[in-house]
Parts: C-alpha cells; sequence; structure tokens
C-alpha cells in the first residue's frame, strides 16, 4: 500500500479553510516532539507560549503592540502576492520607513509643531515606498526577478541603519553608544494603553479595512486578481501588467515603511542598530496563514504575535532560547505551505499488487 497524490477536478472550498487549521495542529504536534526531545515538559512549554501571554493585560498589550507591525506588513505583502509579484524585501521597507521617519526626531529635534507626527508619518510611508520601487522598476524595466533584487535590499537597508546609529545619526550625549537621540515627546507616537501600547495597531486595523474595501468592492482589486491568476486574461480585458506591478509594491512598501515608523516612534522611540525581531519576514507567514485575505491576515498576526510573546515568556519561565520561536515559526510556515498542496491535490491509497497491474499494461 503507497499513498499517491491525486489533482482535484477544482479547487476544494473545504480544504482551503480547513488547511491553516491542520498546519497549526501539526505545528503544536511537532513542536510537542521537539520540547520533549530537548528535556522539556510538552505541556508546560505550550502553556506558557500559548496561555501564559494572555494571562494578564500588560503581556496581552504587548501581544497588539507585536501583532500591529505584522498585520500592517502582511496586509501591503497580500496586494503585491496576489497580483503575482513576490516582495521578499518588507523586512528592508520597513527599516528604511523607520529611517525616514526618524529624520525629524534625529535631525530636527527642535521642530516640534502639532505637524511633526503626521510628517513622520508621511515620511515613514514614503520612506517604504521609495525602497520598494526599486525591485519593482528593475522587474519592469529590464524583468528582474524582484524576489532577489528585494530579498538582497533588505540587508543594504540594514547596513545603512546600522552606518547611521553608529555615525553621523549617534547621539552625542549618549555615551558613545550605538544609538540615536531619544525621541522627544511630540515625537512619539500616542499611547493608548497603560504599557507600551500605541496608536500603531489603530493604523493596522485601518489598512485592513481599507484593502479588504479596495481588493473586494473595487475595480482595481479586481484587476490585481484577474493579473495575479490568469495575466493573459488580464490582458486581453486591457489591464496593465506593469501598473499592477508598481501598484502592488508600492502598496505593500508603503504600509511596511508606515510600521517601521509606528515601531520607532512607539515603540522604541529611538533608533538602535536592531529595530525588528524579523517583522519583514515573519509578515510573509502572517499573509499566508491569513490565506491573503486583510480579514485572515488580523487575525494570523495576533497569532504569531503571541508566538513572539509566548517564546519570550517561554525563555524567562523554562529557559528557552529565542532561536526555539524561530523554529517553531520556520515549522508554522512549512506545513502552511505544505498542506496547501491539499487545495490542489487529494491523497489515493493505491496497493502494491493494484500498482504492478497498471504498471505492467504501461
Amino acid at each position: 500500500m503507497r499513498i499517491e497524490l491525486e489533482k482535484r477536478a477544482e479547487h476544494s472550498q473545504l480544504m482551503t479553510v480547513i488547511s491553516p487549521l491542520i498546519a497549526i495542529g501539526l505545528t503544536l504536534v511537532c513542536g510537542s516532539i521537539l520540547f520533549v526531545s530537548m528535556g522539556y515538559n510538552p505541556v508546560e512549554a505550550l502553556y506558557a507560549y500559548f496561555i501564559e501571554p494572555l494571562t494578564t493585560s500588560w503581556s496581552i498589550e504587548e501581544l497588539l503592540v507585536k501583532a500591529g507591525p505584522l498585520v500592517l506588513i502582511a496586509v501591503g505583502l497580500s496586494v503585491c502576492f496576489l497580483s503575482n509579484s513576490w516582495n521578499i524585501g518588507a523586512e528592508g521597507q520597513f527599516t528604511m520607513g523607520a529611517l525616514a521617519g526618524s529624520i525629524i526626531p534625529v535631525l530636527f529635534y527642535d521642530f516640534t509643531s502639532p505637524l511633526a507626527l503626521p510628517l513622520m508619518v508621511l515620511m515613514g510611508i514614503l520612506g517604504g515606498m521609495a525602497w520598494a520601487s526599486i525591485p519593482a522598476f528593475l522587474k519592469v524595466r529590464f524583468g528582474t526577478n524582484e524576489i532577489l533584487t528585494s530579498l538582497m535590499l533588505v540587508y543594504i537597508a540594514q547596513y545603512i541603519l546600522d552606518f547611521l546609529v553608529r555615525g553621523p545619526w549617534r547621539d552625542p550625549e549618549g555615551f558613545n553608544f550605538p544609538e540615536s537621540r531619544i525621541f522627544d515627546a511630540a515625537h512619539v507616537l500616542p499611547k493608548i494603553g497603560e504599557g507600551r501600547l500605541h496608536i500603531g495597531m489603530i493604523f493596522a486595523v485601518v489598512a485592513v479595512l481599507v484593502v479588504w474595501w479596495m481588493l473586494s468592492r473595487t475595480l482595481k482589486g479586481f484587476e490585481i486578481k484577474v493579473m495575479g491568476e490568469t495575466p493573459r486574461a488580464g490582458r486581453f480585458a486591457g489591464f496593465s501588467g506593469n501598473g499592477v506591478v508598481w501598484f502592488g509594491f508600492l502598496v505593500s512598501g508603503g504600509l511596511a515603511g508606515l510600521a517601521g515608523m509606528a515601531e520607532v516612534s512607539g515603540s522604541i522611540e529611538q533608533l538602535t542598530p536592531v529595530i525588528s525581531p524579523g517583522y519583514g519576514f515573519t509578515a510573509i507567514i502572517v499573509a499566508f496563514l491569513g490565506r491573503l485575505n486583510p480579514i485572515g491576515i488580523l487575525f494570523a498576526g495576533l497569532l504569531l504575535g503571541l508566538s513572539y510573546i509566548g517564546g519570550e515568556s517561554a525563555q524567562v519561565s523554562l529557559g528557552l532560547t529565542d532561536k526555539v520561536t524561530r523554529v517553531f515559526q520556520g515549522m508554522l510556515l512549512f506545513f502552511v505551505l505544505a498542506c496547501d498542496t491539499l487545495i490542489l491535490y487529494k491523497f489515493k491509497f493505491v496497493s502494491n499488487a493494484k500498482g504492478v497491474k497498471e504498471a505492467a499494461n504501461v
């Protein structure tokens, strides 16, 4: 007896809905095996990961702080992915948005007008869009692979950040530490909780609603889906392939840049050599776990945010390392992509005798 994959006549709507749940279940099972192999009680470890962070108001606020940038970036990535453009460089666009949004608090720190924060938001969005426009231009003009170009730009952005905070943007009164000056209160996003929770989460919810409306209710959303699924039919309908590429990258980069600006202005309140625990890459998991649907992405972002907070909780209570958190997230992405196979294929059990007979007939 062996198992074969048989192609379905059409997409399975049932598997489209439940395959992420299967992926989460497989991740929990394999995660438990991982904890046992490391000598930890899997029940205690999973409790520390997924239940303990929800037991206090402080940790719930931290969950929303982590989920905000993930949702913002993933919503933008969903537009890009639906248009069949593979933007893997959201981490770099996040970093450049943070840098552009920090120009006022670092270089013009005396400018404390009420216009300062709106300008920082606008500059953060423009910074992310500018960085995302590079792979879009290279793809449209020269046909380059956007996966490679957008990914390589991540490391360039991180080196630029490192150079600035260790060089010209370093705080002159910071005892030579590689960090910028602390942002003035006029340059910090308003808080909406007792801890670090700020209005960045509101940005994420607004982005979810706007992008959902755009994708489901407008001609532009229809154009993106058609060009992503059947580009030839889209061209016959008069849609521009290059226009969709530009639109997807600019929306994606703008939202990633906004997330970067919100992170440094709302959570960190200064620039440091590392401003992201990998939000741009984790957001790819969020986008696919949410089925590239903005509403689904909102819940997927909360789940992945929980894995961040749970990982920190497990480090404190069980002594696990942050690498285990990354392994957990990697397993989740692997199972999400693997279970997507069930949408197009179904398992078929074939006996060895039947297989031999079929081979003989061939």
